[in-house]
């Protein structure tokens, strides 16, 4: 007898079996996990983010790329505890980050730029404190574009770039907190 042969209520009953069988193998990525005889629940992704002290990202004063290390820092403090208080400190993270700005478009009259690629590059470490051992290494990047509105209007083309600035350390944000969230819950 195959599958199609089977009555409606047969087949209904083994897919509802099979899903109890793996309902226990799913649990939310931010979830609590309980210990093994159903008392209290263990450390969930949250503390475990929580307890990453972000090391200050070293720039050359006053440079634009000096103000995104202290944006980035303090977005990634906010991204891991949620703008909580941070747990006792088990991880350290560093970050160090360089900046790139390449011409797309070209105006061919003025020989000005028109549209620029403005990108982050950047470098992480985390260590386990209480070993002294990197845990997670790794390098994530953003690009992002922006318009220069012309050669008279050149306070909207540094805010165009500024404005870039702050879209791609967002994106180096999340990369970071997305990959160190995967070590947490996968050990990885």
């Amino acid at each position: 007898m195959s599958w199609p042969e089977f009555p409606r209520s047969l087949r209904l009953l083994a897919a509802l079996g099979l899903a109890a069988l793996v309902a226990g193998c799913f649990q939310p990525m931010y979830g609590d996990r309980a210990m093994v005889g159903g008392g209290a629940s263990g450390a969930g992704l949250g503390n475990k983010l929580a307890s990453v002290e972000v090391a200050e990202i070293n720039a050359p004063q006053g440079t634009r790329l000096a103000r995104l290390g202290v944006s980035v820092r303090d977005e990634l403090i906010f991204a891991l505890t949620g703008g909580g208080a941070r747990a006792a400190t088990n991880y350290v993270l560093k970050v160090q980050m360089s900046s790139t700005n390449l011409q797309v478009i070209v105006d061919i009259n003025s020989a000005r730029p028109e549209i620029q690629n403005y990108g982050i590059d950047a470098s992480y470490t985390l260590t386990d404190v209480t070993t002294g051992r990197a845990v997670v290494s790794g390098t994530t990047f953003s690009r992002v574009s922006y318009n220069i509105p012309g050669q008279q209007q050149r306070f909207a083309g540094d805010r165009g770039l500024r404005d870039a600035e702050n879209r791609a350390a967002s994106v180096i944000v999340e990369n970071i907190r997305n990959r160190l969230a995967s070590y947490f819950v996968a050990g990885t």
